[in-house]
């Protein structure tokens, strides 16, 4: 919400032709306690001292000579593109009211003055200036925190994916029917899956050679959605070598609790060795 302190300090800009305007205006405002009002009587100049004070409120004769207000108007649009114009316009004609609004007026004031409704209409032109400044702001904040934010999970996944392609371990995880969707380091190799491979590819891994016994065990882990740490399990190849690997994994769940997979981390416990050799 605004406080009555930031209303008092809103930067306002009263433009009119006639001096006695001015400085009616100017002491009604000092009576209300605004402290940061400025004034023109040259409408040429609006545009530019809008331009450098972006101010929260101005207060815009229409009939004015070489320039009235519609021109003033229509020459901040021009310049300010889509941003709010806080334009309270200032008027003794009644058919102007509708065509000012039309023209990008946000309200107006009727000649001559009547103290409590230039009040009020001021005031509440500044209250909404102010929050929609506040919402901007915010808004950009918020924008500048989601890129900051996804910078630094990007660089940190970055960092952790070239430590996990460095190391002899892999990263997998896998969705709730057991299709892999991620990996990281030397895991396909390690599996004899094809380097070339997609992850979304890599879904059937070869079965032949694997220990039935241990599989069954890993995938009664997995089927009751425990747990595992330091699983070993071993695949002979089709040259006999034999390979043993250790792996381990946890199951994950979302916020509602349901089951979406698994993760986990795994390496190769030995190089691959033959049959024959090992027999010597």
């Amino acid at each position: 919400m605004i406080n009555q302190q930031e209303i008092l300090n809103a930067h306002i800009l009263i433009v009119d032709d006639q001096q006695t305007n001015v400085l009616l205006l100017e002491e009604m405002l000092a009576e209300a306690g605004y402290l940061n009002v400025d004034s023109t009587l040259d409408p040429f100049t609006v545009s530019e001292l809008h331009k450098v004070n972006c101010y929260d409120l101005i207060l815009l004769d229409l009939q004015m000579p070489g320039m009235d207000g519609f021109e003033v108007m229509k020459v901040l649009k021009a310049n300010q593109g889509n941003d709010y114009l806080p334009i309270l316009v200032i008027t003794a004609q009644p058919a102007h009211k509708l065509q000012a609004l039309a023209a990008g007026a946000k309200d107006f004031i009727a000649k001559p003055f009547d103290i409590t409704e230039v009040n009020t209409r001021i005031r509440n032109m500044l209250e909404v200036r102010l929050l929609y400044n506040k919402l901007e702001n915010y808004n950009q904040t918020l924008e500048q925190t989601v890129l900051e934010r996804t910078a630094e999970l990007r660089d940190s996944e970055a960092r952790y994916r070239s430590l996990i392609e460095l190391a002899s371990d892999w990263y997998w995880e896998q969705d709730a029917k057991g299709n892999f969707t991620r990996m990281f380091g030397p895991v396909q190799q390690m599996l004899g899956i094809d380097k070339g491979k997609l992850v979304s590819d890599c879904d059937d891994i070869p079965l032949k050679g694997w220990n039935e016994v241990q599989r069954t065990e890993l995938q009664a882990k997995i089927n009751a959605r425990q747990p595992f740490l330091d699983f070993v399990f071993s695949r002979t190849n089709e040259d006999g070598s034999q390979q043993n690997f250790q792996v381990s994994g946890e199951p994950m769940f979302n916020q509602s609790s349901r089951f979406i997979g698994y993760r986990g981390f795994g390496f190769e416990l030995n190089t691959p060795t033959t049959t024959s050799s090992m027999s010597h």
